[in-house]
This record gives C-alpha cells, sequence and structure tokens, in this order.
C-alpha cells in the first residue's frame, strides 16, 4: 500500500499530473544533492519517490497555484 495515500495529496495538488511532476522534481533534487527536509529515519518510504510523496503531506513542499492570463 502506497504511503501516504494518493487520495490525500490529491487534496493538496490539482490533479495526479501536478503530483507526479512535483514528486518528481522533488525526488531528483533528493537523488542529486542528498538534501532532505527531514531526519532520514522519520521516513517511512525508503526510495526519494515515497519520501517525497510524505514531504508533499506534511506541508514541508509548498505548492503555488499557476495564474492563467
Amino acid at each position: 500500500m502506497i504511503y501516504p495515500a494518493i487520495d490525500k495529496l490529491l487534496n493538496i495538488v490539482s490533479s495526479k499530473y501536478e503530483l507526479v511532476h512535483i514528486v518528481s522534481i522533488r525526488s531528483k533534487q533528493m537523488h542529486d544533492y542528498k538534501n532532505y527536509q527531514m531526519d532520514e529515519k522519520e521516513y517511512r518510504s525508503s526510495k526519494n519517490i515515497g519520501r517525497a510523496m510524505e514531504e508533499l503531506e506534511k506541508g514541508l513542499i509548498k505548492v503555488k497555484a499557476k495564474c492563467d492570463n
């Protein structure tokens, strides 16, 4: 089972596509720079994709609304 649940994350972002985009960017940052916003022992997931989702759920990643002009 995926943690955190996708349904909870979709309350934070507007679509599955935006969720994938945000999580992929953050997980790549984690991989490239070894930059984590929590202590590595605090994560439930061992993989960066799951860790990025956990950060999003905990509010450590701020999502800005896109302005349509």
